[in-house]
């Protein structure tokens, strides 16, 4: 089953500008998965609840990653963001 999801605008105020197009550069568990090599999703929550990856966004309870900040942090080798609860300082 094929569908396509249309998502009419409706008419902008006299005077008002137009919305710049931002590409989407933010990611779901799905594509975090993937680009940290096919682990699960839960061992990404789990990464993430540790402090040993990037939290990334919550957006109406959902979970959302910043492409350039996932990458920047393999980039460096996968550094702890956080220290653990409770860990000496």
């Amino acid at each position: 089953m094929n569908t396509t999801l249309t998502i009419e605008t409706g008419g902008r105020a006299a005077g008002s500008e137009p919305r710049p197009t931002v590409p989407a550069e933010l990611l779901g568990v799905r594509d975090v998965c993937a680009l940290l090599g096919g682990c699960s999703a839960r061992s990404v929550y789990r990464l993430c609840d540790s402090g040993k990856m990037p939290f990334g966004l919550k957006l109406n309870g959902m979970r959302r990653w910043r492409r350039a900040e996932l990458v920047a942090w393999l980039d460096a080798g996968c550094p702890p963001v956080r220290t653990a609860k409770g860990a000496a300082r």
